[in-house]
């Protein structure tokens, strides 16, 4: 068994194996949760909630909120 200062310097590498290993693995939780972000463009006026793209901005719209009115950038989609 490591004492002392062998144990510490053991560890060290151990964790610096690990951090080595992770970046090769690539996609990390938080680079995923910013290009997902990066992703949903158009925002709902109404509720704020965030859509990928015109299309399914609109079935959003006239799902969620039937009562008002479709607005003029999603009348054409």
């Amino acid at each position: 068994m490591a004492r002392g200062h062998q144990k510490i310097q053991s560890q060290a590498k151990a964790a610096e194996k690990q951090s080595k290993l992770k970046k090769q693995q690539g996609h990390s939780a938080t680079e995923q949760k910013k290009a997902a972000q990066k992703a949903l463009v158009h925002v709902c006026i109404i509720c704020k909630a965030q859509m990928p793209d015109p299309k399914t901005y609109k079935q959003h719209f006239e799902n969620k909120h039937p009562k008002n009115d479709l607005p003029e950038d999603l009348k054409s989609v």
